[in-house]
């Protein structure tokens, strides 16, 4: 299913793992597990903020993918499953047929 992880980094987690370096080892690991569709990076109500965009592939996934997140900066994280505009016509057929 694709989702859309959205990780917002505690500022002065972030700081930290930012000048030390281990932010960077941090991302290249999680994204090479999860080989992300789209990544983007901005900034959300002051707060660093990732937009990764991913198929889960198993929910027992969620755990190796959201904990190295928590752990390294303090993120607050939001997890939801996304569609593309073709998933969204498929549905409304879908949800048509069963009215």
């Amino acid at each position: 299913m694709r989702m859309l992880l959205k990780v917002q980094m505690d500022v002065e987690a972030g700081n930290r793992a930012i000048k030390d370096g281990s932010f960077g080892g941090l991302l290249e690991r999680v994204l090479g597990q999860i080989k992300p569709e789209a990544v983007y990076f901005t900034a959300i109500d002051g707060k660093r903020t990732g937009l990764i965009f991913f198929d889960l592939k198993e929910p027992s996934d969620i755990p190796s993918i959201c904990e190295p997140f928590f752990d390294a900066v303090n993120a607050e994280i939001d997890l939801m499953p996304v569609m593309t505009p073709e998933d969204v016509q498929a549905g409304l057929e879908k949800a048509a047929q069963a009215s």
